[in-house]
């Protein structure tokens, strides 16, 4: 007898619908399972016949030809477990008054017929609502991240017997609540990294808020212990709040990861800080076991904070230039291509010179002007060029930091950042484009048209720094965010000002 059953692959962040199909005849006992499978899918065979047994059914001792289609997709991971028991089951006939007609069913089988959790079940079940189907089965410990998907119904199964007497009428699962989502603050304590900790750093805070109020890339220079890393890691704190749309992007990236926290939705922004060790393929994606999402993607909505930036391999910077052009990444390895997102802010820090001291206005440098030029060549002219704000940290007086006058809050901070996005979001209402960092051209010339005024202070900035086409129109993102937080509609010759200011390092002559 034939039966079939429906579950999903990945493809990177798209899940593309699978039929399984099983054919028990008459013959030499026998199973094969074909389709394109991986080493995983293979050995589902060993892991199916136990559970099946160890469920209290009989597993068929007879000719048994698995089918997996489209046979020229490859299969991987274990996602098919519980589609082929079932589908053997069918086949079976112990599965007579079972309805499985347009259900989808995902989950790796135990040998003792649980349910194991699968990573990347949100963009599986995402994809397959948008294709036309409503009902799943899917492993209990994947039950949270279902919650938020309107539009279907998902019912979660601890083990094979318990997805049986739901399909058969025995004992019907109810069916997985759907939740409203409302982004989470840390509001159990304080934030270690909120930026009233910060002393100080009038120009780097600033920075910091105009960086973030509009998703633009910052970089912060400095000697060593003058703050850097602490402004970094404030970012978290004055990020936007999530939308539900936002939520769910990051979610399917870090769900196809195996990152998904308890509440099986993203409720903060991501914070990736890799360490300067990281390989091209760590960061961009790959791994032996398919095209796996790198820190670029999971940084998608969110920070990439890479602290000492020349420190790191040539080649792995140099990976960074595309996706911070595009938004985008496509990961081509052996095993296929896959794009994923990759729209993320970059924070990078790093000392002036091999010594950290050039430039200090309180330690003397004692690098050569050899050793500083070989030591800022690490970061390639065009990497540099796609870096907004590049800004100078020196080091604070001891009455800033053992003063008692308590500095703004990230809270407040926020405060204006969620106005300016505010702003952002009705501008761009229609459009793909989210943040002022995100215009391209288009949008450059209908939301940034300069006064008379303002093309005098660019045209003078231009020619006096040498910039390129890519640095004027980055300066004019930045200042056009710097209305924004001033809110005003137009870009005036102090927002421009401010906006040439943040490329000091560039101006340096590096």
């Amino acid at each position: 007898m034939i039966a079939s059953v429906f579950s999903f692959a990945l493809n990177g962040l798209e899940g593309i619908p699978v039929t399984v199909e099983a054919d028990i005849n008459k013959g030499l006992p026998s199973y094969e399972l074909v389709g394109l499978p991986d080493a995983a899918v293979k050995e589902s065979r060993e892991r199916v016949r136990s559970a099946i047994k160890n469920s209290g059914y009989a597993f068929p001792v007879h000719k048994i030809t698995v089918n997996l289609a489209p046979a020229e997709l490859r299969k991987e991971g274990t996602a098919f477990d519980l589609a082929v028991a079932l589908c053997l089951l069918k086949a079976s006939e112990q599965l007579v008054s079972a309805r499985t007609d347009g259900c989808v069913f995902l989950g790796e089988l135990g040998l003792n017929g649980d349910l194991r959790p699968l990573n990347g079940i949100l963009p599986m079940l995402i994809s397959a609502r948008d294709r036309g189907f409503t009902r799943f089965v899917v492993p209990a410990a994947n039950a949270r991240e279902a919650q938020y998907i309107a539009g279907i119904e998902v019912f979660a199964a601890n083990d094979l017997k318990e997805t049986v007497a739901h399909l058969t009428g025995e004992k019907p699962l109810p069916a997985v609540p759907v939740r409203v989502f409302s982004a989470a603050r840390r509001e159990e304590g304080e934030d270690p990294y909120d930026l009233k900790y910060v002393r100080g750093q009038a120009v780097a805070r600033r920075a910091l808020e105009v960086a973030v109020s509009g998703g633009h890339n910052l970089l912060l220079v400095g000697p060593p212990g003058t703050g850097k890393t602490m402004l970094a890691r404030a970012i978290p704190s004055i990020m936007p709040d999530l939308t539900f749309d936002e939520a769910l992007e990051i979610t399917k990236i870090h769900s196809v990861a195996g990152e998904v926290g308890a509440e099986g939705i993203a409720t903060r922004r991501p914070f990736r800080t890799p360490h300067h060790t990281a390989t091209t393929v760590s960061m961009c994606g790959g791994g032996s076991h398919g095209v796996r999402p790198g820190e670029i993607s999971l940084a998608h909505g969110g920070v990439l904070f890479l602290d000492e930036l020349p420190e790191y391999r040539r080649s792995t910077l140099e990976a960074l230039r595309q996706p911070l052009e595009d938004g985008v990444i496509t990961v081509s390895r052996a095993a296929g291509s896959v794009t994923y997102p990759a729209a993320f802010m970059l924070c990078a820090g790093m000392n002036p010179c091999p010594c950290g001291n050039f430039g200090s206005a309180t330690r003397p440098c004692t690098c050569t002007p050899a050793q500083i030029r070989r030591y800022r060549s690490r970061i390639s002219g065009p990497l540099l060029d796609r870096i907004d704000l590049q800004v100078e940290v020196d080091g604070v007086g001891y009455d800033d930091l053992a003063g008692g006058r308590e500095e703004e809050s990230s809270a407040a901070v926020r405060e204006r950042v969620n106005r300016a996005r505010k702003i952002q979001r009705e501008r761009f209402r229609g459009l793909s484009v989210r943040t002022n960092s995100g215009m391209r051209e288009a949008e450059l010339r209908k939301f940034c048209r300069l006064s008379a005024a303002c093309d005098d202070v660019l045209r003078a900035a231009f020619e006096k720094f040498s910039l390129s086409a890519r640095a004027r129109a980055r300066i004019i993102k930045v200042a056009r965010t710097i209305a924004d937080l001033d809110c005003s509609e137009e870009i005036e010759p102090a927002h421009l000002f401010e906006a040439v200011s943040y490329r000091t390092y560039e101006k340096d002559g590096s």
